[in-house]
């Protein structure tokens, strides 16, 4: 066991404070090769990462870099940095501790490469950029530790991808490395341990108490669908001035804008409100993380970017609006109340809808539980492995066999085999057969046994378009003639202003004066109904398990632990029809105002639903059914045309299924924006170009054409075989239908109806409604057409 300085220890005892029985046990396995530790937020989990280098540095100080800390977001590291200093300069330890992000100074990064403190705070794109250097064997040369904070954040990523085979190329340049990694939700320790790397050990920390959650009990019952929830807004309003400081969560930010616009319409007290999220610019998000720190907040609206780490001890009230989707990302925004150990966090969930309350109440049922969810991983993708090919060539030559131990040593790409290493080399050498004709990709050249870039020029190029995280494209919003940064919108968002236009931003409503360049000129504006941003970020799907658990909640003979409105709902849609179940697939077939409707109970989350509507459709109108149109949420796709289905079996024949969905891809917007993300991270299109970002519009140009080209003239082409994995995997996500259709073993139950269902009625109020072009709108359009001949008395 490494023994803690003796000023630090007095330190401690001064303050009454002593150490929790995880953090004596990290100091005991100080030497361990590998360490995962699990401990509740407010545990002190990240002082007990740092401890065993707290007491190495002090032993023997001034060595160089000993210990590298990563997390997933700048702001914890600034938060970090503010927390240990606090033991390192009140304990007059001899140890420099700086951070470094995109956010660091020219001067200080170069400082810190030639001059590296005893502790460096970073992120994996940070660490990136300095592994890509010809010094960086130098700067990591004595490198004891590395600890990776919310390990868990990351490993669901490309980033994680990416930080492992960072993590790898740093085990090489200093074989005695020791790694640490610290998580607060983790459903499956033995793997996420795996994910750090072999001989790791767990060490779990008393999980403390259990939380206080309930769901907020309101005076209006939620609306039949939507997700503001403005209905609750009395009723948290209420709660805020109840409690010190409260986080309200949302799971988009144009929800988190419209909420807070209404939330600040009602606040006649005027108690402090901020609003906190990734599209605000920097100085916006530190202003009101400086004023949370200084309790100058009662509350503060956010999304996920106050999901993870940064410790204010005064929150005592988490509220969670709209259904969380995913039981471990809930638990980890309850650890945001009351950081203090073995004390209860208090959290409240707000159902913006009807379906949500059920949501809700199976999501609070696996909080207590103890069953968090997450998805099994697959190997690393490729275009990160292209990537980290850039990487090594620009910081030194390789040979390729070297090179190829290094990212085996990585648990993601373990399984990668020697023909599709060869297969990625091939591609960064040359852009692969289609393209090796143009200098342009032609990057890397073979000298002997060594590989190195062709031209040592196109090194900065590369560094500057380093990094997994693929941005819609942003612009800058400003104050015209103040220059004040209030934030980013998405590009095509605000190609579709025209000046006089207002919208939300930071709460406050804002007039569209022009475009100036890359920044959207607006003055302040009152008085008009805004126009909501439509801000980067994904709609979350409910996971697998959480759609079990709903099902089953859905299917018990009564609902005691729900709301009188939602089990008299439920309990309607029993007796008229019957509830969905786990081991069928319920359909509901029913006349309404004309139309002929078809609903699938498919619980298989967002992405999944809607894609079964879009292979449905084409089929129906295969079959001449006339389909007009489909609206899908994670549980149901409702689609409406001219003709009634009376055999479902044809259209949900799994292999005709896949089928349609080769075919809907072939030509899909939607893979061509898959393709340029691809293209994005493994370094085929650059996203910036001697330190000029390039617009939207240019990157989605060269993608098109990049993708068309590869089609027709490579179509086993790497990035096309990645590209069909990433779609299938991701926003088409085609496997679950195939576990729903494995789950359901073919057993279709049709129910034939006289009128719309209490289920699917709300489904008729939901937006995202997604017309069909075909038979259907050109009968309708012909018998429009004969109505009004008619009319004026014409055959």
């Amino acid at each position: 066991m490494v023994p803690l300085p003796p000023a630090l220890s007095d330190w401690f005892a001064a303050r009454g404070w002593a150490l929790h029985p995880h953090q004596v046990q990290m100091l005991a396995l100080a030497d361990a090769p590998s360490t995962l530790l699990i401990a509740p937020t407010g545990g002190g989990k990240t002082l007990a990462g740092f401890l065993p280098s707290l007491a190495e540095i002090a032993a023997a100080p001034g060595r160089g870099l000993h210990t590298l800390y990563l997390s997933p977001l700048k702001a914890l590291t600034a938060d970090i940095r503010r927390n240990l200093r606090a033991p390192i300069e009140g304990a007059g330890l001899p140890i420099r501790v700086e951070d470094r992000t995109g956010d660091t100074s020219y001067t200080a990064r170069r400082r810190q490469r030639a001059d590296p403190p005893d502790i460096l705070l970073t992120t994996p794109e940070s660490l990136a950029l300095l592994l890509s250097y010809p010094d960086a064997p130098k700067i990591f040369a004595g490198l004891q530790r590395v600890i990776v904070d919310e390990i868990h954040a990351l490993a669901e990523s490309k980033r994680g991808d990416q930080l492992s085979l960072l993590v790898a190329r740093l085990q090489r340049l200093a074989p005695g490395l020791r790694r640490t990694g610290l998580s607060a939700t983790v459903e499956d320790p033995p793997a996420l341990a795996r994910f750090l790397g072999p001989e790791t050990t767990i060490l779990t920390a008393d999980p403390g108490p259990e939380p206080d959650i309930s769901m907020l009990e309101t005076a209006a019952a939620p609306p039949w669908a939507g997700g503001g929830a403005r209905h609750a807004i009395p009723e948290i309003l209420e709660q805020v001035r109840a409690h010190r400081t409260t986080l309200i969560f949302h799971n988009t930010r144009a929800q988190a804008e419209i909420f807070f616009h209404h939330l600040w319409l009602a606040n006649d007290d005027g108690l402090p409100i901020a609003i906190h999220h990734g599209s605000l610019s920097r100085e916006v998000r530190e202003r009101v993380e400086t004023a949370m720190t200084a309790g100058a907040l009662r509350a503060v609206v956010c999304t996920g970017s106050l999901d993870l780490g940064i410790d204010w001890g005064d929150v005592d009230l988490v509220v969670q609006v709209g259904a969380p989707k995913n039981v471990k990302r809930l638990v980890q925004r309850i650890g945001r109340a009351n950081h203090r150990y073995n004390a209860p966090s208090k959290a409240l969930l707000v159902p913006a809808n009807r379906f949500e309350v059920v949501e809700c109440l199976a999501a609070l049922e696996a909080v207590r539980d103890h069953a968090l969810d997450g998805e099994p991983r697959g190997p690393g993708p490729r275009d990160v492995l292209c990537q980290h090919i850039l990487l090594a060539a620009c910081a030194a030559p390789f040979r390729a066999e070297d090179l190829y131990a290094e990212i085996t040593a990585a648990p993601p790409y373990s399984g990668v085999t020697p023909a599709e290493f060869a297969d990625a080399l091939n591609f960064v050498a040359t852009g692969g057969y289609a393209l090796r004709a143009y200098d342009r990709w032609q990057r890397l050249k073979q000298t002997g046994d060594l590989w190195h870039l062709r031209d040592s020029r196109s090194a900065a190029v590369i560094r500057q378009n380093l990094g997994t995280i693929v941005e819609t494209p942003l612009l800058k919003v400003r104050l015209r003639g103040r220059g004040a940064p209030l934030g980013e919108v998405e590009e095509a968002f605000a190609a579709g202003l025209s000046p006089g236009d207002t919208f939300l931003i930071g709460g406050q409503i804002v007039r569209y004066e022009g475009l100036d360049e890359m920044t959207v000129e607006v003055s302040r504006s009152t008085g008009r109904e805004p126009k909501v941003a439509v801000f980067s970020g994904t709609k979350f799907a409910n996971t697998t398990q959480l759609s079990d658990r709903i099902l089953a909640l859905l299917n018990r003979p009564d609902w005691p632990g729900l709301p009188a409105h939602t089990a008299r709902w439920l309990a309607l849609q029993r007796e008229v029809s019957e509830m969905p179940a786990r081991d069928r697939l319920l359909l509901e077939s029913f006349p309404h105002e004309g139309r002929e409707y078809l609903c699938a109970y498919g619980f298989a989350g967002r992405n999944a639903m809607q894609t079964l509507g879009l292979l449905l459709t084409k089929r129906m109108e295969d079959r001449g059914l006339a389909p007009l149109g489909f609206v899908a949420t994670d549980y149901a796709t409702l689609i409406w045309g001219l003709e009634p289905v009376t055999d479902p079996t044809p259209l949900f024949d799994p292999a005709g299924l896949r089928q349609g969905l080769e075919d809907w891809l072939d030509g899909n917007a939607l893979m061509k924006r898959t393709f340029r993300n691809v293209a994005v991270i493994a370094g085929l299109i650059e996203r910036q170009h001697q330190g000029r970002r390039k617009t939207g519009r240019q990157a989605t140009f060269s993608s098109d054409i990049l993708y068309d080209t590869l089609r027709r003239y490579d179509p086993d082409h790497l990035l096309l075989r990645i590209t069909r994995d990433e779609a299938m995997r991701g926003l088409i996500d085609f496997s679950r239908i195939e576990e729903m259709l494995a789950r359901t073993g073919g057993r279709l139950h049709l129910r034939r109806l006289d009128r719309i269902t209490p289920l699917a009625a709300p489904l008729l109020l939901e937006v995202g409604k997604v017309p069909i072009a075909g038979q259907g709108r050109e009968r309708l359009a012909e018998a429009e057409a004969a109505a009004l001949m008619a009319a004026a008395g014409l055959e």
